[in-house]
C-alpha cells in the first residue's frame, strides 16, 4: 500500500519496496527520524556518503484532510551536526502520498562533479543526468525542467547554495503555481542534497489516487470536525488569512520580544512599516493576492503574492521570520527590499532565518551598518556569486561570528535563533535550548501561550511554567509533524479540544486502528526520544541544551530581563 523508494547515488540503482514493518505507524518527521536513527551512523560526515536524505509525506497525506499536504525532509544536519527534520509546504507531499510513496531515501554519493535529477511517476522512477542545470538558481532550474516535464508536476530542487554545500542551504518545493517558493529551510539539508549530486526531483502525480481509507464514513465525519475548528478559530480563519504570519511583527514588537539589530533590543522603531497590516495594505494597492494557500487543501491561506510598485511579481509574501531576519534584526524597514531578499534566498536556495542572522552578525562586525539596505542586498549577492565572503555568509551565523570575532551570536547547536527573543518570551527560549534540532521556534511554539494566550496563559517574563509548557508543545508538535499537518493547526488544537480528537479519529479511520489523543501524544514522545537518542550517539549532551551566555548576562530592553531559566530546569524538559 505504501512504498519506500531507495535511490543509490553511488551506482545509480533504484529500488521500490514496501514500507518495512519497523516503520509502520510513522510518517513525516517520525518516519525521517526513524530512518536516520536506524540506518545512519550518527558520527558520519553530514556531506559524506554515509548520510541519507529522506523525503516523507505525513500520515494524513494524500487525503482530503485540510492542511495535510506538508512534507518532511530529514538528514544529519551539516549546520548542527544533529538529527534534522525540515518541513515544507508545496505540492510534493500530497503528490508522493497519492502515488503510494511513504518515503524517498537517497543514499550514497556519485562521482565528484556529477549532477542528476530524479523523475518519480506512478509506474517508474529513473535517475537522469542533469549537467545542464549546474549552477542555476531554483527559478531557472524549475523553468528549464518545465520545458521537459510541463506544469502539472511538482518540483524539488536546490540552488547554488546546495551545490556548494553551504550550511544555510535549503531544499525548494514548488507551490500550486509551479514557483519554487516553499522551502525546507532549516539545518542546511540543501547541502546534503547537493552532496548527493541530486539537483532536482520531478514528481508526476498523473494516475495517482487519494490515499485508501479503512473507514471512509468515519474519516469524512472527523475531517469535517477538524475543518470546522480551523474555520472558526480566529487565528486560522482571520488573523493569518488576512495578514499572513507577518501579523506577528507588531504583536511581538509590542510585547518587547522582537529581536532588533542582532538581538541588542526587543523593539524596533520601524516595525509598523514592515508589519502584516502594511503588507496587506501594500499588496491590496498593487492588486496582489492577500490570501493564498501554499499547497492544495490549505484553508488557512496565510501566504500571498507580493508585487513591486509596477505590478510585477517579486515573491510570495515574506513570512514573519523572513521579514524579521532581514528587517528589524538588520535594522531595515523597507518592505520592498525585504521581498527582494526573500526572492533572492529562494532562488539561491538559502534559509532566510539563518542567512538574515548571518548578515546581522556581519553588520555587528562592521562589514555593513545596521539599516544599510543596499549593503544587505550586496552581502546576499556575494552568496549568489560564491565568493569567499559569500561562502562564509552562506555557512550561517555561527561561522560569520567565528570568522569576524563577534561575541553576540544567537545560535543553539550552531543554528540561528528565530524571531522571538528568549529573554522576553522565555517559553520559546526553553524550546530553542532543548529541541533536538537546534534553535527552532516551530519545535515547540510557546509564543502561542506566552504572548497570544492560546491554550492558556503563561507569563512570558516568568520562569514558572515554561519548562512544562515547552515540553508539552514539543511532544504535540512532533506528532503534528508526523501526521503531515501544517503547524498552524496547533492554534485551534490548543483551544478547541475536539480538534485534537478529530486528528486522532482521522488517523484511526485511515489506517483501521484505534488511536486516542493520548496515543497521538505518545507518538510525539516516541519521535522525540528517537531524535534525542540519535544526538546522544552523535556526542551531544545536556551541555548542548543551552542558550548563548549573553542571553543570561545582557538585559533586554524594554523589560530589562535576562534569560534566567535555570540549567537544572532545562535538564528536566525530557523527563517523560
Amino acid at each position: 500500500m505504501f512504498d519506500v523508494i531507495r535511490v543509490n547515488m553511488t551506482d545509480g540503482s533504484i529500488e521500490r519496496e514496501p514500507l518495512p514493518k519497523t516503520y509502520e505507524g510513522l510518517g513525516g518527521r517520525g518516519l525521517t527520524s526513524a530512518f536516520l536513527l536506524n540506518e545512519v551512523e550518527p558520527t558520519c560526515s553530514p556531506i559524506g556518503p554515509l548520510n541519507k536524505l529522506i523525503f516523507a509525506p505525513g500520515l494524513l497525506g494524500g487525503t482530503n484532510c485540510a492542511n495535510s499536504g506538508r512534507i518532511s525532509v530529514g538528514g544529519k544536519s551539516p549546520l548542527t551536526g544533529t538529527i534534522k527534520e525540515a518541513n515544507s509546504g508545496g505540492q510534493a507531499g500530497s503528490y508522493l502520498a497519492r502515488l503510494g510513496i511513504a518515503a524517498i531515501v537517497v543514499e550514497g554519493q556519485p562521482q565528484e562533479g556529477k549532477l542528476f535529477r530524479l523523475h518519480v511517476a506512478k509506474d517508474r522512477c529513473e535517475l537522469l543526468p542533469a549537467d545542464e542545470l549546474k549552477g542555476l538558481g531554483n527559478y531557472a532550474t524549475v523553468e528549464k525542467l518545465k520545458d521537459t516535464y510541463g506544469d502539472r508536476v511538482g518540483y524539488v530542487s536546490i540552488g547554488q547554495a546546495g551545490e556548494w554545500k553551504l550550511g544555510a542551504a535549503s531544499v525548494a518545493f514548488t507551490d500550486r503555481e509551479g514557483r519554487p517558493t516553499r522551502h525546507a529551510g532549516r539545518g542546511g539539508l540543501g547541502a546534503v542534497m547537493g552532496s548527493k549530486g541530486l539537483k532536482a526531483i520531478v514528481i508526476d502525480p498523473a494516475g495517482g489516487e487519494a490515499a485508501p481509507l479503512a473507514d471512509k464514513d468515519a474519516f469524512r465525519e472527523a475531517s469535517k470536525r477538524f475543518l470546522n475548528a480551523l474555520q472558526t478559530h480566529p487565528v486560522t480563519s482571520q488573523g493569518l488569512t488576512n495578514f499572513g504570519t507577518d501579523i506577528l511583527i507588531n504583536i511581538i514588537n509590542e510585547a518587547g520580544g522582537l529581536p532588533t539589530r542582532n538581538f541588542s533590543s526587543g523593539r524596533f522603531e520601524g516595525a509598523d512599516k514592515v508589519g502584516g497590516e502594511t503588507l496587506n495594505r501594500v499588496t491590496t494597492a498593487r492588486k496582489g493576492d492577500c490570501s493564498h494557500g501554499c499547497m492544495a487543501g490549505c484553508v488557512i491561506r496565510c501566504s500571498g503574492v507580493y508585487l513591486d510598485a509596477k505590478g510585477n511579481y517579486v515573491s510570495k509574501w515574506p513570512e514573519y521570520e523572513t521579514v524579521w531576519a532581514w528587517g528589524p534584526n538588520c535594522g531595515i524597514d523597507d518592505l520592498d527590499a525585504i521581498a527582494r531578499m526573500d526572492r533572492g534566498c529562494d532562488d539561491i536556495g538559502l534559509d532566510t532565518i539563518e542567512t538574515g542572522n548571518a548578515v546581522a552578525v556581519a553588520m555587528e562586525a562592521g562589514l555593513k551598518a545596521f539599516g544599510d539596505t543596499a549593503g544587505a542586498e550586496e552581502l546576499l549577492a556575494e552568496i549568489g556569486k560564491g565568493s569567499p565572503l559569500g561562502r562564509i555568509l552562506g555557512s550561517g551565523a555561527g561561522a560569520v561570528g567565528k570568522v569576524f570575532g563577534v561575541r553576540r551570536v544567537a545560535v543553539v547547536k550552531n543554528q540561528a535563533l528565530p524571531a522571538y527573543d528568549p529573554r522576553a518570551v522565555k517559553g520559546v527560549g526553553v524550546t530553542y535550548a532543548t529541541s533536538p534540532m537546534g534553535a527552532d521556534h516551530t519545535a515547540g511554539y510557546a509564543v502561542a501561550t506566552n504572548i497570544m494566550k492560546v491554550g492558556g496563559d503563561v507569563d512570558p517574563l516568568s520562569v514558572a511554567g515554561q519548562v512544562d509548557l515547552s515540553r508539552g508543545l514539543q511532544i504535540a508538535t512532533a506528532a503534528i509533524d508526523t501526521a503531515g499537518l501544517c503547524l498552524f493547526v496547533a492554534f485551534p488544537v490548543m483551544d478547541i479540544p475536539d480538534a485534537m480528537v478529530a486528528v486522532a479519529d482521522m488517523i484511526s479511520a485511515k489506517y483501521g486502528i484505534r488511536m486516542s489523543v493520548d496515543d497521538f501524544n505518545a507518538l510525539g514522545g516516541r519521535v522525540l526520544k528517537m531524535e534525542r537518542e540519535f544526538n546522544a550517539r552523535a556526542g551531544f549532551t545536556a551541555a548542548d541544551d543551552r542558550l548563548p551566555e549573553f542571553f543570561k548576562l545582557e538585559k533586554l530592553a524594554p523589560h530589562n530581563h535576562v534569560f534566567d531559566v535555570p540549567d537544572s530546569e532545562l535538564d528536566r524538559v525530557f523527563n517523560f
